[in-house]
């Protein structure tokens, strides 16, 4: 029997070639994105889950408490000491894993034959840790020890690393690598290449105590920070987690200065990955809000293509009632009926499925690239992805099709017989009317989200910075003793160079994305520290003319070396009260314990950090061996030459480390990544779910064409011209998608408007957005319907009542 109405159904897919096409490009569409947020949801959600020890892990948070604030914050940096302390502190903790990244890290390695070496940058993925690390995480080793990582100045590098520094990955044990030109140490063991979808993207992995990292192996601060500073833990088998993060915290509050409120909790591996205010080493953390919406959208796409096909099956029913009539007749009853038209559904998806692997597999290099993502679909992913399809599957057939057979089925067979069926036109609000609200409720949606983020991109990139910064490049510098003497040098060959107006040695530029130093201090010679902390950026007299920085009391910065005087801005002196700018003149800081000065000029208040931070404390002072890049003002009529020469005497200067650098639009425009992306697939979603809509359209034209045949040939008998037939038909869509405007409109300014919360910096959700994607709705929909409506306006009326 089965045969028999696959059969028949095939057949009738044959002969309603058009509908079937359509039906079948709608549902291949819907089931395409569904699949592709599926891939990207599961990659996603499989961040670091390969660890035999997954559920143990647990990450040392700082939780961080301002008195001015009632907000919480966290961060990954944990105080230098706190590792060691929990090591030999807490008994249900099995293993602990001091970490510490580096970023821009200059790589050289000797070739013993001509004294010379090969030199390579880093930008992220060296990192330093004590030897559980590898007890806690499961990193393959291809060649070498674990356990070399035990004594200072051994490394392991992973295997492309070592084919890209040594030719052949079999060959790196025993060889050196020279770092920042400061120490050098030595190969004991290849890592098989990490995953893509971890948090730790491991290039070259050093021994803790290594360098500058020495200091830290032992130190008894529990208050300092530094966000390349962190600890994981494993807890034992039996241990409580919650039983831990309290006694944790408690600790934490024992051993810290008593001003300092902050505490250090912990936080499930499994939860990393989604924790977007704290981030992770690779930098592709990604909110859980983002998932579920992703999830939303697939599931609302999916929903709007299986309201196409009932609509479209809907407005093919009167074209089969005859058929209908025929097998009820002959014998057949609703529940064989239901199980033909099913199976017609099933035949339908099953193709749609078919082809929507192949269009998911066409843009998934798009969505890698737009995502920065490499996500396939291989061995290790098929049988998710298989499981995926059956259930899309099954469920399309049911949902799709299980209307439209109690429709087909539902039909009298004496009226489907006597073409009783076309009689009279549905009025009222049907559930086809219905669906079609709903699909241009999704769609608007998504039109005025995608127009709203485009908006505050916008804002992001035009807004002015309180600072200049065109035509201004960043160059990392060298950070050792001896690179450092010649930095005056550099700065003089560089000024030389025409094209370049001025020089700034600096530790920061004014703007940064989480990538600042933060100290409380001593103001005036108080009795105790700041309950507020700043920024600190360590910058030569240059900076402020090269950002033109604007000055509203005091001074510049004199030349120095050293830390002897400070720069503040107006955010600093309101958190101390201090209401006159040039009160604070003169007033004696202590940075951090160690360093004083007198402030010696105010500035205005400037961004600092991306958008998505409120204002923040600033303070500038000089420390030459802090400085970690050269920003360069150009003249903006021959940049491309001036970076030619600019390159040329940096190789002279320093010829052993690379040449590097970023123009500081760009590195602003990076700090938006996230919401370029997200702006992106907005876009994506919204020009599939408009598309999909407008097939439901077609849908519901083609049925209404059927359905009031007669009345527009009557209609045309007694004198309506095909303008009046045209305004006939376009009107009721105009009011369906009115309708669904009313409702799409306040749905999305309260979620656009929970969006925009997230940002201190954000534009006013303005009417003319939601005008914008209600005319844009209204104008492809009517350009859909025109062309049903036209066909109805100039039939032939005669054949249209031949029957009558």
């Amino acid at each position: 029997m089965l045969k028999n109405y696959f059969r028949i159904s095939l057949r009738n897919l044959k002969r309603n070639k058009g509908y079937t096409i359509i039906n079948i490009l709608g549902l291949s569409m819907g089931i395409a994105i569904c699949l592709l947020i599926f891939l990207v949801i599961s990659f996603e959600s499989g961040f670091d889950q390969f660890h035999k020890n997954k559920d143990r892990i647990y990450r040392i948070l700082t939780e961080y408490h301002h008195a001015d604030s009632k907000e919480i914050f966290y961060g990954r940096a944990v105080p230098f000491a706190f590792p060691n302390a929990i090591r030999s502190s807490f008994k249900q903790v099995e293993k602990t894993a001091a970490i510490f990244s580096d970023n821009d890290v200059q790589m050289n390695i000797p070739d013993g034959n001509n004294n010379t070496s090969k030199k390579f940058k880093e930008e992220h993925g060296v990192f330093y840790v004590t030897p559980d690390f590898f007890k806690i995480f499961d990193f393959p080793l291809l060649s070498g020890s674990y356990a070399s990582l035990a004594d200072p100045g051994n490394a392991l590098v992973t295997k492309s690393i070592a084919g890209k520094y040594f030719g052949d990955w079999k060959d790196a044990i025993g060889k050196t690598i020279r770092i920042n030109n400061s120490y050098t140490v030595k190969v004991n063991g290849v890592l098989e290449d990490v995953p893509v979808n971890t948090g730790f993207p491991l290039k070259v992995v050093i021994s803790y105590g290594t360098g500058f990292t020495n200091r830290f192996l032992h130190s008894t601060d529990f208050d300092g920070t530094s966000s390349a500073s962190g600890c994981y833990v494993l807890l034992s088998p039996n241990a409580s987690a919650a039983a831990f993060n309290n006694q944790l915290i408690a600790y934490s509050k024992k051993v810290k200065s008593p001003d300092n409120k902050d505490v250090q909790v912990a936080q499930p591996l499994k939860e990393v990955h989604f924790d977007t205010q704290a981030g992770d080493y690779s930098g592709k953390t990604i909110s859980r809000k983002l998932i579920n919406g992703l999830w939303m959208i697939g599931a609302f796409i999916l929903l709007i293509a299986c309201v196409n096909f009932i609509n479209l099956s809907t407005a093919q029913a009167v074209n089969r009632a005859k058929e209908v009539g025929i097998r009820k007749v002959l014998g057949s009853n609703k529940w064989q009926l239901k199980l033909q038209f099913l199976s017609e559904t099933f035949l339908i998806v099953l193709a749609s499925v078919v082809i929507s692997v192949v269009l998911a597999a066409f843009v998934l290099p798009y969505i890698n690239g737009l995502l920065e993502l490499t996500i396939g679909i291989n061995q290790e992913t098929g049988k998710s992805v298989l499981l995926f399809l059956i259930v899309i599957s099954v469920s399309v057939t049911l949902l799709a099709g299980f209307y439209p057979s109690i429709v087909l089925s539902g039909f009298n067979p004496i009226n489907a017989l006597k073409s009783k069926l076309t009689a009279k036109a549905s009025k009222g609000f049907t559930l086809r009317r219905g669906l079609v609200v709903f699909q241009f409720i999704i769609a608007q949606s998504l039109i005025i989200a995608t127009l709203v983020i485009a908006k505050q991109m916008t804002f992001f990139t035009s807004q002015p910075l309180g600072f200049d910064k065109n035509a201004i490049v960043n160059i990392p510098v060298p950070g050792d003793s001896v690179s450092n003497t010649k930095l005056d040098y550099l700065k003089k060959q560089l000024k030389s160079i025409s094209g370049v107006e001025m020089v700034s040695f600096n530790s920061n530029t004014p703007v940064e994305d989480n990538n600042d130093w933060w100290t409380n201090i001593t103001y005036d010679h108080a009795v105790k520290q700041t309950d507020f902390y700043s920024i600190i950026k360590n910058a030569d007299h240059e900076y402020v003319p090269s950002f033109r920085l604007p000055l509203i009391a005091g001074r510049n910065l004199n030349p120095s070396d050293t830390i002897n005087e400070f720069l503040v801005n107006e955010m600093v002196l309101r958190n101390l009260g201090v209401k006159d700018s040039k009160m604070a003149l003169n007033k004696e800081i202590l940075l951090g314990g160690h360093a004083r000065g007198p402030i010696v000029g105010v500035l205005k208040d400037f961004n600092t950090r991306s958008f998505r931070d409120d204002l923040a404390p600033l303070i500038i002072a000089s420390s030459k061996r802090d400085y970690s890049q050269a920003s360069i003002k150009l003249d903006s009529k021959d940049l491309k030459g001036s970076m030619g020469t600019i390159e040329k005497t940096w190789n002279e200067v320093f010829p052993d480390f690379v040449f590097e650098y970023k123009f500081m639009d760009e590195k602003i425009e990076s700090f938006y990544k996230q919401e370029n992306r997200l702006g992106h697939l907005y876009k994506l979603f919204a020009i599939i779910a408009i598309f999909l809509s407008c097939l439901g359209l077609y849908g519901l034209a083609s049925f209404m064409a059927v359905q009031r045949i007669k009345e527009v040939g009557i209609r045309k008998v007694l004198g309506a011209t095909g303008a009046h037939i045209v305004y006939l038909f376009s009107k009721e869509f105009v009011l369906l998608i009115a309708i669904a405007f009313a409702i799409a409109t306040p749905l999305s300014w309260y979620f656009m408007l929970q969006w925009l919360q997230n940002y201190p910096f954000r534009i006013e959700l303005s009417w003319w957005i939601f005008i914008i994607g209600g005319l844009a709705s209204i104008i492809i929909a009517l350009i859909t319907v025109s062309f049903q409506a036209i066909k109805a306006a100039v039939a032939n009326p005669v054949t249209s009542l031949r029957s009558e």
